[in-house]
């Protein structure tokens, strides 16, 4: 079988080197090789070997264009775990053989009053750096300024040891990728709202049973919560008890979402199509939460 033949994005700068990655090269096309420029290390940067990352709806959502403003070649993968093979003079962070990860972000502006506190989501310095599909801006790392990021669908990655996670050698590496989304999108209202406190146990509902909904329940679990898989069909109700879940909430079956009226603390709505947000409204208990996780491209219907 001949090689597979990679379409080069641009020539290589000086403080750059060529990767191989899996991406698309325009909308509608389909995943194929391709060539991409990454920065070479500098004195505050990692560069791993990229051995697994998962695969995120938000990937399908952004390859295909769905919330409008993909830019194209695209690679994407923003759950990236892998192993240290190179590190610059100044890195205290993680040393050549430790496993790490990188998720949704890889820069911001460092500066800003949200970055030094740790949240470098809200970058108001100018903006943070997804992994993926979005301009550098920044110089905390080599190559050209000018460039779009890439993901995780790819050989290797070079990134400023800020954004770089060491993954403990107890947690399996095949298994890491998804902690580094899924996982913190379902532990951080968590523990916002209460539930790794430890001071009381909560009825908790997680609404919908795919990737986010199947690693809330196992979280809320943990923590120590009764758990309480919300779908539309029962069909999942095995799946979920298997995960951790304590009780299954068919939401199309008005009896059963009328036996659990008014019982649940918090609810965590992963569904990421359209429907309504109030029909699930009448479970919370007295002064309880709903967050809204799933990624909707239309606004939510609320009363």
């Amino acid at each position: 079988m001949a090689p597979p033949k990679y379409s080069p994005i641009s020539e290589c700068r000086d403080d750059e080197y060529r990767e191989v990655a899996w991406g698309l090269t325009d909308l509608g096309q389909k995943f194929a090789p391709l060539h991409i420029n990454r920065a070479k290390v500098g004195e505050f940067d990692v560069k791993f070997e990229v051995l697994y990352c998962g695969v995120c709806h938000s990937d399908v959502h952004i390859g295909c264009n769905h919330l409008g403003g993909s830019t194209y070649p695209l690679v994407p993968g923003h759950e990236l775990a892998g192993k240290v093979v190179e590190v610059g003079s100044k890195v205290t962070k993680v040393q050549v053989g430790d496993n790490v990860g990188v998720g949704v972000i890889s820069d911001s502006c460092l500066d800003c009053r949200n970055c030094t506190l740790g949240d470098e989501q809200y970058c108001i310095g100018g903006k943070s750096v997804s992994t993926y599909g979005d301009k550098k801006r920044y110089t905390h790392i080599g190559g050209n300024p000018d460039s779009m990021t890439y993901g995780g669908y790819s050989g290797s990655h070079c990134l400023n040891e800020h954004f770089i996670m060491k993954i403990p050698d107890g947690v399996p590496l095949e298994k890491a990728g998804p902690i580094l989304c899924a996982g913190i999108t379902m532990y951080d209202p968590l523990r916002y709202w209460g539930a790794t406190k430890g001071d009381r146990e909560m009825n908790i509902g997680i609404v919908g049973i795919g990737g986010l909904g199947t690693m809330g329940i196992k979280l809320a679990k943990a923590l120590g919560h009764k758990v309480f898989a919300i779908s539309t069909s029962a069909h999942k109700e095995a799946m979920a008890k298997e995960k951790g879940a304590d009780g299954f909430i068919v939401s199309s079956d008005p009896a059963q979402m009328e036996a659990h009226k008014m019982t649940l603390d918090l609810i965590l709505n992963t569904v990421s199509a359209e429907h309504e947000v109030m029909h699930y409204v009448g479970l919370l208990n007295y002064n309880g939460t709903i967050v809204q996780l799933g990624l909707v491209p239309k606004p939510h219907s609320v009363n």
